[in-house]
């Protein structure tokens, strides 16, 4: 694999560069909290270039032990175990150097909602909301319900939740999109297998420093909260939507007895969805190959197929088909299917950059 050793060395040299600054006893505080920052972020870059370059010297070593000596046997055997291991190094140095989403670090904002197929959809919808709430607490994540309206026969029809954690929307981001459920609903009398589907999408999760929102640019309509059928949940107005005028965009929230809760959580639901729509023009504009990429993030993408009579889950993307449905659809499988999607959106990046 090609590593560019000039930009390679160009980072060291940036890197002790910021190193010796930061020993400066005059710095000041706010200048070393971003030179701090700037350090971390290419010292993995720097660990795995060192480790490389210590594999290879290595490895130069050993080639230059003569057939005559008496270790030249051993220094053979040593030889082929470092060159079996450069490669992978290389691949990692080169995973170090490719452009980061900054957002991967962020929580995400999980928002799924039904599709075609009435209520099997809504409960499809609930099946998949679990999937993700099981996977997060293998994950060691936190799950927070923002809102839901739930279906008729169970399940819901939009379920909008915030997941916090190490690295969330890293791992998550490439579940927007359709997914699509092949099964026998158990209302159904003769048997049939039905399709019907769910609309996923990840957002990462915009804090006030992310994204600025004016004031005036948003309408608040205060109202009473109110149950299936009209039911009223509470008494008093707070139920809350907010319409953010220059994009359209509108976001419910009624689940909280508070008035200041219910704008609280839609307001975090609005930053999330405007900041989604920020870096999707940004992503437009720089990349016009990002098809390319595992799926576009488009919302009307079929993506996976969860078929229950054969037991099997494939995702479209990447050609991968399980058959291991039980596992994914209770969580604990579906960190095998991510990590696929991840491996395959790393060897596109890195293929672009060849």
């Amino acid at each position: 694999m090609l590593i560019p050793a000039d930009r390679i060395a160009q980072i060291e040299r940036r890197h002790a560069d910021l190193a010796a600054q930061m020993g400066n006893p005059d710095l000041p505080a706010d200048r070393f909290v971003q030179l701090s920052k700037d350090y971390a972020e290419l010292t993995p870059v720097v660990e795995a270039a060192a480790g490389l370059r210590a594999l290879r010297e290595e490895a130069e070593s050993l080639r230059a032990i003569p057939a005559g000596d008496e270790m030249h046997e051993m220094a053979q055997e040593e030889l082929a175990s470092i060159e079996a291991k450069i490669p992978a190094a290389e691949r990692a140095l080169a995973l170090k150097l490719l452009p980061t989403d900054k957002a991967d670090a962020k929580p995400a904002m999980l928002e799924i909602r039904a599709g075609t197929g009435g209520d099997e959809a809504a409960l499809f919808a609930g099946d998949l909301y679990r999937m993700y709430e099981r996977y997060a607490a293998t994950r060691g994540w936190r799950v927070e319900l923002v809102s839901a309206s739930q279906g008729e026969m169970g399940g819901f029809k939009e379920i909008i939740a915030s997941v916090t954690g190490d690295s969330v929307f890293a791992r998550l981001k490439f579940e927007s999109g359709v997914h699509r459920v092949q099964r026998v609903p158990a209302t159904e009398t003769q048997g049939r297998i039905h399709t019907s589907a769910a609309t996923v999408a990840v957002l990462p999760e915009a804090e006030e420093v992310d994204i600025q929102i004016d004031d005036k640019d948003l309408r608040i309509d205060i109202f009473r909260s109110s149950g299936p059928g009209g039911q009223s949940v509470n008494t008093t107005d707070s139920a809350v939507r907010i319409v953010h005028i220059p994009t359209g965009l509108m976001v419910q929230q009624q689940d909280e007895k508070s008035q200041h809760k219910n704008k609280a959580k839609a307001m975090k639901v609005l930053r999330s969805r405007l900041y989604d729509l920020e870096r999707s023009k940004v992503d437009q504009a720089r990349s016009a190959d990002r098809k390319a990429m595992v799926g576009s993030g488009d919302r009307s993408e079929r993506i996976r197929t969860y078929n229950f009579p054969q037991g099997r889950v494939t995702d479209h993307r990447i050609n991968l088909t399980l058959h291991r449905l039980p596992e994914i659809i209770e969580g604990s499988g579906l960190e095998e299917l991510l990590t696929a999607l991840i491996a395959e959106d790393e060897a596109a990046r890195l293929a672009a950059l060849a």
